[in-house]
C-alpha cells in the first residue's frame, strides 16, 4: 500500500538583516556653551604673572616667618630637631599643613592673601563680580591640589592660553589688580514688554 503524501512544510524564507555603520567623519565640540571657562569681561582684565608671583613671594616670606616662630617656640620649649629620613617627611608634612591652613583660611575667610592684600590683587568670578563663599573653598582646595603636586597647578599657568592656575580653573575665579564689579554696576531692565506712555 502506497504511503499517503504528507504536505511538506513550507520553507521559511531566510530574513535577512540589514545592519548599518554610521561614522561621523569629525567630532564638532564648538557649538558647546561651556567649552572652556575665560573671563567675560574686558572691564576686570586677569593680572600679569610678574604681579601674581610677587604676591607668591610675599606669601612664602610670611608663610616662611610664621614656620620659623613656630621652630623657635619649639626650640624653647625644649624640643629637639634630629635631621634624618623620618623626621625630614614630618618637617615636609607640617609645612605642608601650615600652607594648607594658610591658603585655606585667608582664601576662605576674606577673600584674598596678605600678599594679594599687599600688591592689590583680588578674586573674581569669571564675570568679574565677586565670588561666594562655595567658589573660595574650591579655590582653597586648588591651592592645596597644587601644593601638593610641587607648585605644578602654579607653574602650569605659563603654558595656559588664558594665565590661569589650578586653582582659577577649579573655582571659576581668578585674580585681577582691577576693581571688582559691584551690584550696582548692573543695570536691571524692566520685565515684560515696555510700554512709553505720555
Amino acid at each position: 500500500m502506497p504511503e499517503p503524501l504528507r504536505p511538506r512544510p513550507a520553507s521559511r524564507q531566510r530574513q535577512h538583516e540589514r545592519v548599518e555603520i554610521r561614522i561621523q567623519s569629525e567630532l564638532d565640540f564648538s557649538s558647546t556653551p561651556y567649552d572652556r571657562a575665560r573671563p567675560q569681561t574686558a572691564l576686570v582684565p586677569v593680572a600679569s604673572l610678574g604681579r601674581r608671583c610677587w604676591a607668591s613671594l610675599i606669601d612664602a616670606l610670611f608663610l616662611g616667618l610664621t614656620c620659623a616662630g613656630f621652630l623657635a617656640l619649639f626650640r624653647s620649649l625644649g624640643g629637639e630637631i634630629m635631621l634624618d629620613k623620618r623626621n625630614a617627611v614630618i618637617y615636609l608634612l607640617i609645612l605642608y599643613l601650615f600652607y594648607g591652613l594658610y591658603f585655606s583660611l585667608f582664601v576662605t575667610l576674606a577673600g584674598t592673601t596678605p600678599g594679594m592684600q599687599l600688591l592689590g590683587l583680588s578674586v573674581v568670578r569669571l564675570d568679574g563680580y565677586l565670588p561666594d563663599t562655595r567658589q573660595l573653598l574650591w579655590r582653597s582646595f586648588g591651592y592645596l591640589l597644587s601644593g601638593a603636586t610641587l607648585a605644578l597647578g602654579f607653574i602650569g599657568a605659563l603654558w595656559d592660553e588664558d594665565r590661569f592656575t589650578w586653582q582659577d580653573r577649579i573655582s571659576q575665579t581668578y585674580l585681577t589688580s582691577a576693581v571688582p564689579l559691584s551690584e550696582a554696576d548692573c543695570v536691571v531692565l524692566p520685565a515684560g514688554p515696555s510700554s512709553a506712555r505720555r
